[in-house]
């Protein structure tokens, strides 16, 4: 075996254990502990976390994602010990702020939600829009993949709308949702500026959200499954941990957090996109692509993704029911109102929205 693929397996083995040792670590200290101890467990991770992106920012080392996995499991040691006995009120403190700071930044994932989820969806809507001038073949697979997630989305809204619309209240705002998109969607094929793929994609992201808005309580964390202490013998232990992992896991969370991270992921990824063409064709650019100011925060975002999924991840599981409900359906109504402000907003003769949306 080469050297180069044995360091690749190896390093893609670190990376793939600092994500499993974080999703299971954070909700493990939640549901065998306390929600300070959470906190704070989530706190020295999310500095960590920082330290190793302006490691790698600024030595770019390979071996720092090999380095960092025994982090992991000794900062939970020292919150196990820190809440032990008494905790020192420093430490309940710091958690009580991260907390705090955790619940103010509620608007801000809704918003780089929303908006990467609304860049993800035009990105397939430019890409579809590519593959339709490719043949007639393409346009009839196109044509039935948007079929296939409107029909999808009906389905799945239909399914979750008993527990989904269970108050008065939420049943007028699905009914409201569901009005917009249906609305929104005439208005832009009318003036021709989306296409059944984008909106397609846009009821995907209303259905997605609805489902999570009607995911019972009890699914989402239960204590009874908590983790139990190290036992005597191994084995008991180990099927210990096996039950923890595929029960107490909150499983909507997860979801959640997965298809966040992704949205967000893609977005970063597009923004550099947007007007490329244009950016070139500027006097005195030299570095091309790579000068972008988006470009830069591209790197900057894929340098501290691991500082943003500590944090989204704590975030989510810090959150309850209820308040995960509610957020859900701000993030339907703001995606919503962006698109429709893009929608009617967007002028025709200008280069980088021909290029980039419908004509």
């Amino acid at each position: 075996m080469a050297p180069w693929l044995l360091w690749h397996a190896v390093s893609s083995t670190a990376r793939l254990s600092t994500v499993f040792q974080i999703l299971i670590f954070l909700p493990l200290t939640l549901s065998s502990l306390s929600q300070p101890a959470f906190l704070l467990l989530s706190l020295l991770l999310f500095l960590h976390s920082l330290v190793h992106g302006t490691l790698v920012l600024l030595w770019g080392s390979p071996a720092l994602s090999i380095m960092q996995v025994p982090m992991h499991p000794f900062l939970l040691l020292v919150c196990f010990n820190a809440f032990s006995e008494g905790v020192h009120p420093w430490l309940t403190t710091a958690s009580l702020w991260w907390g705090r700071i955790l619940h103010w930044s509620s608007p801000g994932f809704i918003v780089m939600e929303g908006m990467s989820s609304l860049l993800v969806a035009q990105r397939l809507g430019q890409v579809g829009k590519e593959l339709v001038g490719e043949g007639e073949g393409y346009q009839f697979g196109l044509l039935v993949a948007a079929a296939a997630a409107y029909v999808a989305s009906a389905w799945s809204i239909v399914t979750s709308y008993p527990a989904a619309a269970a108050s008065p209240l939420s049943s007028t705002l699905l009914g409201v949702a569901l009005t917009s998109l249906i609305f929104l969607t005439f208005i832009g094929f009318g003036m021709r500026r989306t296409n059944v793929i984008e909106s397609s994609c846009l009821a995907l992201i209303v259905a997605y959200n609805v489902w999570l808005c009607g995911v019972d309580d009890a699914l989402v964390l239960d204590p009874a499954l908590s983790y139990t202490p190290l036992l005597s013998n191994i084995l008991p232990h180990l099927q210990t941990l096996v039950n923890f992992v595929s029960n107490t896991l909150p499983k909507p969370v997860l979801f959640a957090l997965v298809y966040r991270l992704v949205v967000m992921h893609f977005a970063s990824r597009i923004l550099p996109t947007i007007g490329a063409d244009s950016w070139e064709d500027e006097a005195g650019v030299d570095d091309g692509w790579e000068g972008r100011p988006t470009s830069k925060l591209t790197h900057l975002l894929l340098t501290y993704r691991q500082s943003i999924f500590v944090t989204v991840y704590s975030h989510l599981l810090l959150l309850d029911h209820s308040s995960q409900v509610w957020w859900r359906w701000m993030n339907i109504f703001f995606t919503l109102a962006i698109w429709s402000v893009e929608l009617l907003v967007s002028n025709e003769d200008d280069v980088v929205t021909k290029k980039w949306k419908v004509d």
